[in-house]
């Protein structure tokens, strides 16, 4: 192996931890070398090795229960760990690698609430260790188009922000389906989803939401929402149910191979149903949310999410003292794990809408094109992949690596949004996570 090759290590082997897999075994193996990986299932596990056999012609690497982590560090020695666990799990195996000599790629959101971020913090500070959150829609062109437009000015100081996500009955749901539903593990959308969201307008207009207001509920999917629309299920899942054969929100493990590898075989040592009925109970998450927001730059921002519309995209307003930028995005939805690049690609071109507008204070309006890309995440996967693997540090005038920094900014709004939907009343979002520490920290971009 070349000597330049860095090690990593996997834990968490779910349907994104394929992605990562992917990218190390194949178009990144020369410079960047998959040593292990580590799950609480050993099911899950073999069927990560059993891909790297057949899509990557590689050999089996070890195989670590989570019990076992700190030994998996100690005996392969990688130079960074991958966390692609369950959400609220990040912090755990994030401070755990940083204490053993780690530095750490997490999935978004960094975490799920403000004592774990301030821990995490506390960990970077103690150990010197770094950590970077992979934003994969910093890498997307439609977000990238955009930071380059506002940083070259178009709309002069941002004053006014408006966005609007829609997730569709296919994507939207499927939250619904997993261990997202529960609002202690993911945090709920307006973290685990939103974050990705919040991360863009942060990075967009330059500055950190200072003071949130948001209200929220669960509208649509569980029992009572059901119940209210004169529909009631039997089934507390779907696969194995003939009843549930004509359910237009039902997902079937057992017809596709790669859900069933790595979801329905893992049951039995995992204990993790990937395939709940929407209008179940035991829902905690909401599905209909919305917030405004005082940046502290002062731009006002308004957001809403709902996640049971018809159509999937996006429309984005930034209004600023020289103009106003307005994008329209709508696209196709997708399933996590379940479908190919190939397919998501083709899926993505039917219907799909990408228009970006400037109109100037005072002149001509006029479209921007938004370079094409495919490619699983609008594109930016593979992009943000090769930032980090590729062994290339080229130079990136959009700033789009992201520290615990900005990982800490992005779920700011979300566990400001959450408590104010709890109280009912506005937040401060410094009494829950200061970040003015940091606004001129010189360690932030480097990766």
């Amino acid at each position: 192996m070349p000597e330049t090759q860095k090690r990593y290590v996997i834990v968490g082997t779910g349907g994104r931890g394929v992605s990562y897999l992917d990218a190390l075994a194949g178009p990144h193996r020369q410079t960047a070398r998959l040593t292990a990986i580590c799950d609480l299932s050993p099911t899950r596990m073999a069927c990560h090795n059993q891909r790297l056999a057949e899509k990557h012609s590689l050999p089996p690497v070890p195989a670590y229960l989570a019990a076992d982590f700190e030994r998996m560090i100690k005996e392969q020695k990688p130079d960074a760990v991958i966390v692609t666990t369950m959400d609220c799990t990040h912090d755990q195996y994030i401070i755990g690698a940083m204490e053993l000599g780690c530095d750490v790629i997490t999935e978004k959101p960094m975490t799920t609430d403000a004592a774990k971020a301030r821990a995490i913090f506390q960990a970077i500070e103690r150990t010197g260790r770094k950590l970077r959150v992979t934003f994969n829609a910093r890498y997307m062109p439609m977000a990238c188009t955009v930071r380059e437009l506002m940083l070259g000015g178009v709309v002069g100081r941002p004053l006014a922000v408006d966005m609007t996500w829609m997730l569709d009955t296919s994507h939207g749901a499927d939250y619904f389906r997993r261990w997202h539903r529960e609002k202690d593990k993911s945090g709920g959308l307006l973290i685990h989803k939103a974050s990705h969201h919040f991360d863009m307008i942060n990075w967009w207009i330059s500055s950190q939401p200072k003071t949130v207001y948001a209200i929220g509920d669960l509208k649509f999917y569980g029992e009572t929402n059901a119940l209210a629309r004169g529909r009631s299920y039997a089934y507390d899942r779907y696969t194995g149910q003939a009843a549930a054969k004509d359910d237009p929100f039902a997902l079937f493990l057992d017809q596709d191979p790669h859900l069933e590898a790595l979801y329905l075989k893992a049951e039995k040592d995992s204990g993790y149903i990937r395939d709940r009925n929407v209008f179940g109970r035991d829902i905690t998450a909401e599905d209909t949310m919305a917030i405004t927001c005082r940046y502290r730059n002062g731009a006002i921002f308004n957001y809403s999410l709902v996640a049971y519309s018809p159509w999937e995209g996006l429309r984005v307003n930034i209004t600023g003292d020289k103009g106003r930028l307005e994008l329209y995005v709508r696209h196709g939805s997708h399933i996590i794990a379940g479908q190919s690049d190939d397919e998501l690609a083709i899926q993505q071109s039917r219907g799909a809408v990408e228009e970006l507008r400037i109109f100037p204070m005072f002149g001509v309006p006029y479209n921007v094109v938004i370079p094409k890309a495919t490619g699983s995440h609008g594109g930016g996967d593979a992009v943000l992949f090769a930032d980090m693997f590729s062994g290339v540090q080229s130079p990136d005038p959009l700033g789009r690596f992201a520290s615990h920094v900005e990982g800490a900014a992005a779920i700011l709004m979300g566990i400001s949004a959450n408590q104010s939907m709890a109280t009912g009343l506005p937040v401060d979002c410094d009494e829950l996570l200061d970040l003015r520490p940091y606004a001129g920290d010189t360690d932030r971009g480097k990766r």
